[in-house]
């Protein structure tokens, strides 16, 4: 929960425009619907550290629980719980990551086309983003 409900919003929703919708309190996005919005909203993309803290993080939750049924060797349980992260991954890569407009994740799948045309209509992180070092294909 700490990692949904703390530490996620603070390194990966806060650079999601979801995040400068209005005076609402909750993100309404596709993944995290609902959850309570616990920072500020950062207009740029994740920095290396973000990136690497979110990869340690999401794989906490998968290890975790993997290592305990390694331990009690739960070996149909611990298959169980590998077919269905994989199954996760490649559903929220078909479906979800192939929509999303937090192009900061490193999970994100939208072309470069549609990001670029995305930031440019959008003049508070096409800023950012160009500050940073994105580089857009017509520059």
């Amino acid at each position: 929960m700490f990692f949904f409900l703390v530490w996620e919003p603070q390194i990966l929703c806060s650079h999601c425009p979801y995040y400068a919708e209005g005076k609402s309190k909750t993100l309404h996005c596709s993944i995290n619907y609902g959850f309570l919005k616990t920072s500020k909203f950062k207009p740029g993309p994740m920095s290396k550290f973000e990136n690497a803290q979110f990869l340690v993080g999401a794989n906490l939750i998968f290890l975790i629980p993997m290592v305990f049924l390694t331990i009690g060797q739960l070996w149909i349980f611990l298959g169980i719980t590998i077919f269905g992260i994989t199954l996760w991954y490649i559903f929220i890569q078909l479906y979800v990551c192939k929509d999303c407009v937090n192009f900061s994740c490193i999970l994100n799948r939208v072309p470069k086309k549609e990001r670029d045309e995305f930031l440019k209509k959008n003049p508070t992180m096409y800023k950012t983003w160009k500050k940073s070092g994105y580089q857009f294909n017509d520059e």
